[in-house]
């Protein structure tokens, strides 16, 4: 038996995935009338849509299956999110790679898979939309067609599910996505017994920038921000805007040291970006930073309260900074 190896942009699909907040979420029916006119099309005892997690393939619609997940290492979903096209077995029983897999030596036993990727726009596949049978058999080009039609059906139900989870102007996760793909970070480094830091950030002076140049530059600030956060921070950091001028980034695996290394690198890329841009105005922000505590941070709701409040107090001590040298020049000129 083969295993599946793991896509080249694992962290980013897996990213992906789990802010759709799908996984063991309740069977719908959007994806059922799939699975149940996928089987009647082709005429197979089982269609899935599947989506593969980091160790198991979980099935949010599983037509003629009375399971609701497998292994990844012995799902044949693993193997076609490697595929850019319709991923087909005619007869395990004969295939090196799956013939001595317990999936087709027992229940369900599978000799005809079929499985089309499911891709969403940033180049992730998720999933698939799949065929069994436990005869073999083959396709030809109108099969292949009308399976690629049908996950493009399926594709496009959870796009509507992922834009639920995006901010449409800066293409971050939202509050929303940012605090679901958070949450599966952080149980995660308390599984493996991992450091963690959250940042919890506010534009300064926002107010003042739409106030004074409009809201469309306003908008041009906010995602400015958001491309500083995605340059300076790893492709594993969960970064999100959270709302209004708030973002936030959840950094797994992160020291107190890297943490605030990071910080730094992100001050100077700010400053970099003050340098250049010729806006009329500053892209300025405060931040809060609470480092992971496995005994008192249950959830990342715990972490983003400690994080919120440091960053208020960092606000009002620079606030009060800035106040003091005004006094301090005003009394100068007097």
């Amino acid at each position: 038996m083969q295993a599946p190896e793991k896509p080249g942009n694992e962290t980013m699909r897996l990213q992906t995935l789990r802010a759709l907040n799908i996984l063991d979420t309740s069977p719908e029916e959007r994806f059922d009338r799939l699975t149940r006119l996928a089987r009647r099309l082709f005429g197979v005892p089982i269609a899935l849509v599947s989506l593969v997690d980091a160790d198991r393939q979980w099935f949010k619609s599983a037509a003629g299956l009375d399971v609701t997940e497998t292994s990844c290492d012995i799902s044949f979903c693993g193997h076609a999110i490697l595929q850019d096209d319709v991923f087909v077995i005619s007869d395990a029983s004969l295939d090196a790679r799956f013939h001595d897999n317990p999936l087709v030596t027992d229940a369900p036993n599978i000799r005809f898979y079929a499985g089309c990727p499911l891709m969403m726009t940033n180049g992730s596949k998720l999933g698939t939309l799949c065929l069994i049978d436990q005869s073999p058999r083959s396709m030809n080009a109108e099969d292949l067609g009308l399976l690629r039609d049908l996950a493009r059906m399926a594709e496009q139900e959870i796009s509507a599910m992922q834009m639920a989870t995006i901010d449409d102007l800066t293409l971050l996760s939202n509050r929303r996505g940012f605090e679901a793909m958070a949450q599966h970070a952080l149980n995660l480094c308390r599984r493996l017994d991992k450091p963690a830091s959250l940042f919890f950030f506010d534009l300064d002076l926002f107010k003042q920038i739409n106030d004074r140049f409009g809201h469309a530059e306003g908008d041009y600030a906010l995602n400015a921000f958001a491309q500083i956060l995605k340059r300076v921070l790893r492709d594993s950091d969960v970064i999100g805007r959270l709302g209004g001028d708030e973002f936030a980034a959840f950094l797994t695996n992160a020291t107190q040291a890297e943490s605030e290394a990071a910080l730094t690198r992100l001050q100077e890329e700010a400053a970099r970006y003050n340098l250049t841009s010729r806006r009329g105005y500053d892209l300025c922000y405060s931040v809060g930073q609470v480092a992971f505590d496995h005994a008192r941070h249950l959830s990342i709701d715990d972490l983003m309260e400690d994080a919120d409040r440091r960053m208020y107090a960092n606000k009002n001590r620079r606030r009060a900074a800035v106040a003091a040298i005004a006094s301090a020049g005003a009394a100068v000129a007097a």
